[in-house]
């Protein structure tokens, strides 16, 4: 897990008039910049020409504070973390900022500052939050009694076939009724309960939310997110009132929930890990508004659009980036950046194909009928073949045989886990590490091929295959994640051995296609894009990281990226595509500047690196971290044997209770899934609090605190929007206040975050209270005041404090050490105070026109 890394643009040179020795108020302002820094730095004094990285030894850390010192005086200007980069010196800071102190006055006569923005107070109530969790628990249960009895009237119509051929023929019919059903439903109840989406804003807990939850929670639970990136989903999503042109790919899971307000032109092409959800949460109120998309138009990976934004016929919104809410990209512009700015950058980099309405049809033709023809019946004939044919199931479901004890449900259980587990585990490695090479010899690298088609589905697969998260977890954050991504098809030239080379989440388009030079290492959330997509082909590219790189957490790296060797790449870097090859700097933001490589503070466990002392710490963390792995691989395996138990006790109770047994069992390995993993990573905690650390990755602390990580927690997702969510997090430590709304927030370090009452958090947000810089391992609390509100996607980093109110734009990243003052409204990449609080952008009336433009052309 780490920070740093994104895209560069050359800034252009701005005028910078010198402030020494041109007054007193200039000379006043230098003078309390460098007492503030020499009291951070515990110095006398520091020179107003000190490097504030080279020659004074601060760092990213001390300049945050820094900065929020200076902005708690009135008088005094006020610095960003980009300026700092920019101008490393009291003196250009100074003057670049253009701000000097005003002299005495009388106070009389003194202008005040504005009075502040109030917090927002309390959304609701206690009793509608109570009333809000209690109606979407009896939703859950409902739901599963409902899917209970379906699936055993379904299984015993099943078992009554006569021979293999009619078995098939019956687990098609079935498998297939329940699969249009599942699609249909959310459609029927999107209809019913909501009708049209309209732009609008309602609190949460309340009914009007009630419904919006059922609705989302539905449409994210239906199987046609699978089917990304193919026509039917277009299809699906026109059904549930999206207006969308001919051509369109989208290959982003993130489902758009008002789709009535989404508006997408002909030929427009949507990157995976994009949000366009069409609503927010926003100071404890869910806020729907339009997302208009023209024809022809762009969005990269890794991107944000807000409500009320909108792209031109043409335009392009580049990788890692976001449109911030009334923004809109003129016609045939090209825009990066959070927020975006105009850039000339090209980010659709590949000739198109001959891909016209006959091969889309027939493309989705072919892969409904798979679906129905193949993979259902194989999924249910299977599970049907697994109760008949293992004696363990089909003895308890044999109505002649009398009750089993636990003497023979245990060792039954026991064998049935342990066979489905390690048979996963070992033929899982064995597919992981053959297949995707036979893809290799078909799908040719540089080569332009048409979508949807033979070479586009096996791409599709190789990449759903090789993305596993199971097996990324089970083996990153340690030496051995080297071998298995070499065994997948990774190119890791000469590995400098780190024991942290990779984190626990990296994925990409194929295996086949990264390079990663030596000594480089990376967090986790890289993506790498080699593949390029355009509204009718794909490209598959070699995308190379350089030696010597480090890379922070949630970067997308894309085939083509202009960076060389020895470059840090900072949390939610754009990694650039133009312009010269950078080594030997730090990247940040988006779009991103040059930072200096390293600092002294940073490097001073570096002797722990080299010599006879790395040989016998690396030997030892290896040791530790295989420890690690079998634990987890017993936590995760103990989960199945529980799960397994609990299936053979409900086939056992089937013929007492009918029914109701099997949906009981869904709502039974929900609950113990959630309380076991809790419990898991409490027991690995000691039930004791973290503390702030700085530390060596060498450090047997570090060790312990990286298996952690690895306790699984993909259960959180099915508890947002809930009050539920805010309850587990309590349970795993968090000191989390009353009525938060999580929409699907993410904290790393759960005992470090603290987060106020009515807080809103918003889906992809994330919360991570640690940097792991190269050797470096860093944590500290992060604090969120009363009613904050984290935006889409947002990132908030360790040691910072968000007072009461404030609100953090969507996809921005607030550095390590940052402290926002109350009700303030901070967005960017890096983030900074914006002066417009209400969350509008320039070029709001803009939208309107290209929202009738571009739905035009998706009539």
């Amino acid at each position: 897990m780490v920070e740093q890394s994104s895209e560069v643009v050359s800034e252009p040179d701005e005028p910078v008039v010198a402030v020494a020795g041109t007054g007193p108020r200039g000379a006043d302002t230098e003078r309390r910049l460098a007492q503030a820094l020499a009291d951070l730095l515990d110095a006398e004094s520091v020179p107003v020409d000190g490097h504030f990285f080279a020659d004074l030894g601060a760092n990213s850390l001390v300049m945050a504070q820094f900065c929020a010192r200076i902005r708690k005086t009135a008088d005094l200007p006020s610095p960003s973390m980009r300026d700092v980069y920019r101008y490393p010196t009291i003196q250009s800071l100074a003057a670049a900022l253009g701000e000097t102190a005003p002299a005495p006055a009388d106070p009389a006569h003194t202008p005040q500052p504005p009075a502040a923005t109030p917090a927002p107070g309390p959304v609701g109530n206690r009793w509608s939050h109570l009333l809000c969790g209690t109606l979407q628990l009896l939703v859950f249960l409902g739901y599963s009694l409902v899917s209970g009895f379906v699936t055993a009237a379904g299984y015993e119509w099943i078992a009554s076939g006569k021979g293999l051929a009619d078995v098939y023929l019956r687990s098609l019919l079935f498998g297939g009724a329940a699969f249009v059903a599942l699609c249909a439903f959310p459609v029927a109840a999107k209809w019913i309960l909501v009708g049209r989406w309209r732009p609008r804003e309602f609190p949460v807990w309340g009914p009007t939310y009630l419904r919006f939850w059922l609705v989302k929670v539905l449409l994210h639970a239906n199987p046609m997110v699978f089917l990304t990136g193919t026509p039917l989903y277009v299809l699906y999503l026109r059904a549930l009132g999206a207006r969308i042109g001919k051509g369109v790919t989208i290959l982003s899971h993130s489902v758009p929930v008002c789709t009535d307000l989404l508006t997408i032109g002909a030929g427009t092409v949507i990157r995976k890990d994009s949000f366009f959800l069409g609503y927010r949460a926003y100071a404890g109120h869910i806020q729907t508004g339009r997302i208009t998309l023209g024809a022809d138009a762009f969005v990269g990976e890794k991107t944000v659009l807000d409500i009320d934004t909108s792209l031109g016929h043409g335009s392009q919104l580049g990788h890692s980036s976001a449109l911030h809410r009334g923004q809109a990209v003129p016609d045939g512009e090209h825009w990066h950046g959070s927020p975006a700015e105009p850039t000339r950058t090209d980010y659709v980099r590949i000739a198109p194909a001959n891909c016209g309405t006959l091969r889309r049809a027939w493309f989705g033709l072919g892969t409904l009928l798979q679906l129905i023809l193949l993979y259902v019946p194989l999924a249910v004939g299977g599970v049907y073949m697994l109760f008949t044919e293992v004696p363990a199931i089909g003895k308890r479901l044999d109505p002649t045989t009398a009750a089993l004890g636990w003497s023979e449900l245990l060792p039954d259980a026991l064998l049935l886990s342990l066979v489905l587990f390690f048979g996963f585990l070992v033929l899982g490695l064995a597919a992981l590490c053959t297949l995707p090479r036979l893809v290799g010899l078909v799908v040719k690298p540089d080569k332009v091929y048409p979508l949807y088609g033979f070479h586009y589905a096996l791409q599709r697969t190789t990449a759903r295959m090789t993305n596993v998260k199971f097996f990324a977890w089970l083996f990153g954050d340690s030496s051995y994640i080297v071998g298995y991504l070499r065994g997948i098809g990774y190119d890791l030239s000469k590995v400098e051995q780190t024991g942290s080379n990779f984190g626990t989440e990296v994925q990409h388009e194929t295996p086949l296609l990264v390079s990663v030079g030596s000594g480089t290492m990376v967090a986790d959330g890289l993506s790498v894009l080699n593949a390029d997509f355009s509204s009718t082909s794909f490209r598959l590219s070699r995308a190379s990281i350089g030696a010597h790189n480090f890379l922070g957490n949630n970067i997308a790296y894309p085939a083509g990226a202009r960076t060389g060797e020895n470059c840090l790449l900072a949390t939610k870097v754009m990694v650039p595509l133009d312009g010269e090859v950078r080594e030997g700097v730090g990247l940040l933001g988006s779009p991103c500047f040059e930072i200096p490589r390293s600092v002294e503070r940073d490097t001073r466990f570096d002797h722990l690196r080299t010599g006879e002392t790395f040989r016998h710490r690396l030997a030892a963390k290896n040791r530790y971290n295989l420890r690690s792995m079998a634990l987890m691989l017993g936590v995760r395996w103990l989960h199945t044997f529980a799960l397994t138990l609990f299936g053979l006790a409900s086939v056992d109770l089937y013929g007492v209770l009918g029914h109701v047994v099997i949906g009981g069992y869904l709502a039974l390995t929900l609950a113990f899934s959630a309380g076991y993993f809790i419990l898991v990573e409490r027991c690995l905690g000691s039930f004791r609090a973290l503390r702030p650390r700085l530390c060596s990755i060498y450090d047997p602390y570090f060790w312990w605190h990286e298996r952690l990580w690895k306790v699984p927690d993909h259960f959180l997702n099915l508890f947002n929007g809930t009050p539920f969510k805010s309850l587990v997090w309590r349970l795993l430590g968090v000191r989390i206040g009353r009525r938060v709304f999580d929409d699907g927030c993410y904290l790393t370090e759960r005992t470090l975050g603290v987060i106020g009452d009515d807080c809103t958090l918003n889906a992809g947000s994330k919360i991570q209270c640690h940097s792991q810089e190269d050797g470096t391992f860093k944590s500290d609390v992060t604090t969120l005041g009363a009613a904050c509100t984290l935006g889409i996607a947002a990132h908030v980093h360790y040691g910072v404090t968000m007072g009461d109110g404030s609100v953090l734009a969507p996809d921005s990243f607030l550095m390590k050490g940052e402290e926002v003052p109350p009700n303030a409204q901070w967005g960017g990449n890096p983030a900074v105070d914006t002066p417009d609080r209400g969350g509008r952008s320039a070029g709001t009336g803009r939208v309107a026109t290209a929202v009738d433009a571009a739905t035009a052309t998706a009539s």
